[in-house]
């Protein structure tokens, strides 16, 4: 399966700009068959197993009288003697499957820099992680078997959960608005504080494709950071001075240093400090890549890619751009000092293109930096008619 045979995930009558203009973050949508390609990728022993790795970030939930959670590192000691309802989660499996993560093409009418992460669900019969909602967009599709959606009430940070529970959960989903069984390549798009309730009908997975904008607590914590390696504003302050008892600060001084704040936030080196705080902390991952271990032969890498082999983004990796001037992030750093050729392809490579052998001849890249790349889980090398 390669990135060009990959359609958008939407239904055939609605285009990206319609569904970005009537639906995102407005109301949901359910796209038919929106991922065949999801069918018997993975089956549910698959998702059980990896469960148990201990570099994963997974999650056990089960239902009796109360609801309890467990978090990773699991063991299969944990799946011993459940009750009947439980639910298994994992994060970032793209990490875990590039077949998987390659499935983000399907969205690429959104920006990369929205992806969250993917996350699979696996429950049996009756399964289920309570009634709940979201404050990110997320495509709910259904790999394997099949699962019961209820959507209702849309909430807000004063909606009342069940206290005294491991989870999110609530009991009130007001009226019904969508209830309907997902089979294997259906999928429901949720928009954000929409209340959702999935029950799996058999043994089934679930995979979560989550969208996610950036907070004011994230974008102020990193505007501190990339500050600090601004050494002018290290400069104290000249304030106005007016007669004040000693121990007094006065509104008219704090009105004073906002303003000053607030003019070099304006300023155009204001603007850039904000540009590249806001493109670090939306290119950053909410999971620490898995290193790459084995040593990357520039001989074999170059004649993997004569024989028609391509490099890709590594989807587990977020490259993003931008403009005035060009500048590449990957997972939350700016990349300076690139060559024109470089940054080219790399712009290329987030846009979701594949690069020949021939693209990499002409742009006079050293096959040394390809490894770079690949070594740094940038870019997969794969074969042209994956």
């Amino acid at each position: 399966m390669s990135d060009a045979t990959i359609a958008f995930c939407l239904p055939a009558h609605i285009s990206p700009q319609q569904f970005l203009t009537e639906y995102w973050q407005k109301k949901p949508l359910l796209i038919k068959q929106g991922l065949p390609y999801l069918i018997g990728m993975f089956e549910p022993s698959d998702i059980l197993e990896l469960a148990t790795d201990e570099d994963v970030s997974a999650r056990l939930i089960t239902q009796a009288e109360n609801w309890t959670l467990t978090n990773s590192p699991l063991t299969r000691a944990n799946f011993q003697n459940l009750p009947a309802l439980w639910t298994v989660l994992i994060q970032n499996m793209e990490q875990w499957s590039p077949e998987l993560a390659n499935l983000w093409h399907a969205f690429d009418f959104i920006p990369q820099w929205q992806r969250d992460d993917i996350m699979v669900s696996f429950a049996p019969t009756g399964g289920s992680v309570g009634k709940h909602y979201d404050d990110y967009d997320v495509f709910l599709a259904q790999g394997f078997g099949e699962r019961r959606w209820q959507l209702g009430k849309w909430c807000d940070e004063n909606t009342a959960f069940i206290k005294n529970q491991p989870i999110r959960i609530f009991d009130d989903m007001g009226e019904i608005i969508f209830d309907e069984i997902l089979e294997a390549g259906d999928v429901l798009y949720v928009p954000p504080r929409l209340s959702h309730y999935g029950i799996a009908q058999n043994d089934c997975l679930t995979f979560s494709f989550g969208f996610r904008r950036p907070n004011l607590m994230q974008l102020f914590d990193n505007l501190a950071d990339v500050s600090t390696h601004q050494d002018k504003l290290a400069t104290p302050l000249f304030i106005h001075q007016p007669l004040h008892q000693a121990g007094k600060l006065d509104n008219e001084s704090i009105n004073d240093i906002k303003c000053q704040l607030i003019d070099f936030l304006n300023s155009s080196a204001g603007e850039q400090l904000i540009k590249q705080t806001i493109c670090e902390t939306v290119s950053k991952r909410q999971y620490d890549l898995m290193p790459v271990n084995d040593y990357v032969n520039p001989d074999e890498i170059l004649t993997a890619l004569q024989q028609g082999a391509v490099l890709s983004q590594d989807l587990a990796s977020r490259i993003i751009y931008c403009d005035n001037p060009t500048q590449v992030f990957i997972n939350g750093e700016l990349l300076e000092n690139l060559e024109t050729s470089s940054l080219a392809l790399l712009i290329r490579l987030a846009n979701g293109e594949n690069i020949t052998i021939d693209d990499i001849l002409q742009a006079n890249i050293d096959v040394d930096d390809i490894c770079e790349w690949i070594e740094n889980s940038w870019v997969i090398l794969q074969e042209s008619d994956s």
